[in-house]
């Protein structure tokens, strides 16, 4: 048995969805604009890769013959949110979207978590994160109440500075708020905002944690678990699957997380690497800063060579996104995109595989590279690559 290669950059999209303007995300092309704010892009390792062939980029120039299969995908379930893309990525898809909370939330659920929490609250909103500690910063300081808040997504958000709340503490509240959000309100995921500094210079730290719903169905990772095949990961997904059959190696940066994945790929010899690099939605589509988003890319794009070479023949990579988050619209949420899909595997010509229709085509392809019964929804497109036979 080989190994799979599954890389998420967090945020990458490629095209608004036909359905974009539904979540007010018409002109969403977070790719191509920032192309066309940086005067093109320069991603010669990418663009050998086949780029530029599944999406116009300005800079990034189709091939005649890529190195990978290349193509992009939709995103099924409805929502736009990490949590949604990752669980359809492993199989499973949303028939409703996770519930948002744009006015706030309701006071009973509020009161519950202060009285539990025995703190008081403040906020309340949809709202920046890093400029609702800067608007309310002084008063938590002096007061002790917990920063609360939410986003388009459907999370739940405390922040809590590290002096007037132990981390410990607020990893126990947010305990506290899944649980009181787990039923009815059912809401994707709660997350701690630590944070550091004083008013004016407030600073988020990097211990924030994420605490989800569990997956509403089986997924690969729960299939692989019960084959024994070894799974690894980079980043935050064991929080996104509520640590459900993934563990995963935390890192603070794009930057440790590619040396930490090109670790598991030289040490790892057979099983599942899943790995996500978060800074393109934390760091820079969040915060609308496309100039850190193009730096994040050339990163991305000089270390493709150190993370092919250790490939196999019989290994695949892919490396494809869970949505978007474009850092050159007014929004400063995710949006409604496609996402790309490259698939390298070494001695296998590239070849076209279109526009898939759900992210579980992932799911369903590994199942078949690993020899499992498929189950999920979508379509493997193993055989598109032409190497099927490889990974018997």
């Amino acid at each position: 048995m080989n190994k799979a290669v599954v890389l998420v950059l967090d945020g990458v999209g490629v095209g608004e969805m036909p359905d974009a303007g539904a979540y007010g995300d018409q002109g969403s092309d977070t790719l191509g604009n920032t192309a066309r704010h940086g005067g093109g892009l320069s991603l010669p390792e990418l663009g050998k890769m086949g780029l530029g062939n599944l999406h116009h980029i300005p800079g990034v120039k189709p091939v005649p013959f890529p190195s990978a299969s290349w193509g992009k995908s939709a995103v099924m379930s409805p929502g736009k949110d990490s949590t949604t893309g990752h669980w359809e990525m492993m199989g499973v898809v949303l028939e409703t979207p996770f519930p948002t909370f744009p006015e706030g939330f309701p006071p009973g659920f509020l009161e519950d978590l202060s009285s539990r929490c025995r703190r008081g609250w403040l906020g309340n909103t949809a709202e920046s994160g890093t400029e609702i500690i800067e608007r309310l910063g002084r008063e938590h300081m002096a007061t002790g109440s917990l920063i609360v808040y939410t986003s388009a997504d459907s999370v739940f958000q405390i922040a809590a500075h590290q002096d007037v709340v132990p981390l410990r503490e607020l990893y126990e509240c947010c305990v506290i708020a899944r649980e009181l959000l787990t039923d009815g309100l059912g809401v994707s995921r709660v997350i701690a905002r630590p944070f550091t500094g004083s008013p004016g210079f407030f600073d988020r730290t990097p211990f924030r944690k994420d605490f989800s719903l569990p997956p509403s169905g089986p997924t690969l990772l729960d299939r692989l678990a019960e084959r024994a095949i070894p799974v690894t990961g980079v980043g935050k997904l064991d929080d996104l699957f509520a640590h459900r059959n993934i563990s995963t190696t935390h890192v603070e940066s794009n930057t440790e997380g590619i040396s930490v994945l090109l670790s598991q790929i030289r040490e790892t010899r057979r099983g599942l690497i899943f790995a996500n690099l978060v800074d393109f939605d934390t760091r820079w589509g969040h915060r609308n800063d496309p100039d850190g988003f193009i730096l994040g890319l050339r990163e991305v794009d000089a270390a493709i060579p150190s993370i092919l070479s250790p490939l196999n023949p019989g290994d695949i990579l892919i490396i494809t996104a869970d949505h978007g988050n474009d850092p050159t619209t007014p929004s400063t949420d995710h949006s409604r995109e496609y996402v790309p899909l490259l698939v390298f595997s070494p001695g296998c010509p590239g070849r076209a595989l279109g526009v898939r229709s759900t992210l579980s085509d992932i799911a369903c392809t590994l199942a078949e590279f690993f020899n499992l019964d498929e189950g999920f929804p979508g379509r493997s497109f193993l055989h598109r690559t032409g190497c099927d036979h490889e990974y018997r």
